[in-house]
């Protein structure tokens, strides 16, 4: 009997060992695969640095993926994301045989760069990402889920440089896997939370084809309580302008129907001083005709605000065609969006009697 067990137990042990030798295995095998695969995206790169596989529970974890551009001086990464969370839908694989998962990054980094050398931008040109992304997971990815993200824009090359960011963001993306399969229908939604700036509450809600390529797709941002001074990076290298006080509000609403864009930019600014005269007219780093230039575009702002509720108000019409065949959808897009906001807060301002909320 002795003998017996031992024979058992030895089989038992062999056959542990064996599992966890294939399980690492597959987990390099897995890795090598993937960063051979990211090695060349067209205009970007990518590597992984580990993964971990829990085929039992049908998941696996992808840690601390980075995804750059090749060439231009770009100073940031495209996307950096220390975890990535695949699960398996058990429900949807024994019912319609199909891989079908959810996958939750944590702690996402996504950045955008603007440069006055167009090689230098980064916007996510150059790389087809919905097929790539098909290519590197053999799955369907039905839900996308971003915990405590990070979305933001640099400028490296103005002075001063630009960092607009919003942070904590919290965000999933609804039926990507288009259970309908019809093509210029908007069975995907997006809604997301977030903070602009370390300090603004900032919400977005979105309704999408995921079959086209931003080509049929509705989209709401509201941000509240901005402290506009926490602006003046953006507002000086672009508006050649900045902020000495104020709060206020935005809403973009942009919808985007055969490629055609239409919608608006609305901020609404309240106690806003633009100019202040011992800091922009003696102030010799910005020399004199910038306080100038700032004396006027506070002396508008001054004349066109509500004086009774001390409020400024203005819309920005969005237009324009994302069908470009030079740029990029998401370039084209990104583009009209900075377009408007340099135009809603340099310049264009609205008497008409703004609205509450």
């Amino acid at each position: 009997m002795r003998k017996k067990y031992g024979i058992t137990f030895g089989v038992v042990a062999t056959i542990i060992i064996l599992l966890v030798i294939l399980h690492l295995s597959l987990a390099h095998l897995v890795r090598y695969l993937l960063n051979d695969n990211m090695a060349q995206m067209g205009d970007y790169t990518g590597s992984v640095e580990e993964v971990e596989l829990f085929w039992w529970q049908g998941a696996y974890e992808l840690h601390n993926l980075r995804i750059e551009k090749i060439e231009g001086n770009v100073q940031a990464p495209l996307l950096q994301a220390p975890l990535i969370d695949i699960a398996i839908s058990w429900k949807t694989l024994w019912e319609q045989r199909a891989l079908v998962a959810v996958v939750r990054f944590t702690e996402p980094e996504l950045t955008f760069v603007d440069a006055q050398n167009e090689q230098d931008k980064q916007v996510g040109e150059g790389v087809d990402w919905r097929e790539t992304l098909q290519d590197q997971l053999p799955i369907t990815m039905n839900e996308l889920q971003i915990v405590d993200g990070v979305l933001a824009l640099r400028n490296f090359s103005t002075e001063p440089q630009v960092n607009l960011y919003a942070n904590n963001v919290d965000l999933t993306i609804y039926n990507l896997s288009t259970a309908e399969d019809l093509e210029g229908t908007r069975d995907a939604s997006m809604e997301g939370t977030g903070t602009f700036l370390g300090h603004a509450p900032m919400e977005a809600e979105a309704a999408f084809d995921p079959l086209v390529r931003m080509e049929d797709f509705a989209f709401r941002l509201r941000l509240t309580e901005v402290e506009l001074p926490r602006l003046n990076d953006f507002a000086s290298a672009y508006g050649n302008f900045d902020f000495q006080a104020g709060s206020g509000e935005l809403v973009i609403e942009a919808s985007v129907e055969g490629g055609e864009l239409e919608g608006y930019i609305k901020p609404l600014m309240r106690d806003v001083e633009i100019f202040d005269f011992e800091q922009d007219i003696q102030n010799q780093d910005k020399g004199i005709l910038r306080g100038i230039w700032e004396a006027l575009v506070g002396g508008g702002e001054s004349i066109l605000k509500n004086q009774r509720k001390d409020q400024l108000a203005t819309r920005v019409t969005l237009g324009g065609t994302l069908n470009d065949t030079e740029v990029s959808p998401l370039q084209a897009f990104l583009g009209i969006l900075r377009n408007g906001f340099i135009e809603a807060f340099s310049s264009g301002f609205d008497s008409r009697e703004p609205q509450d909320g």
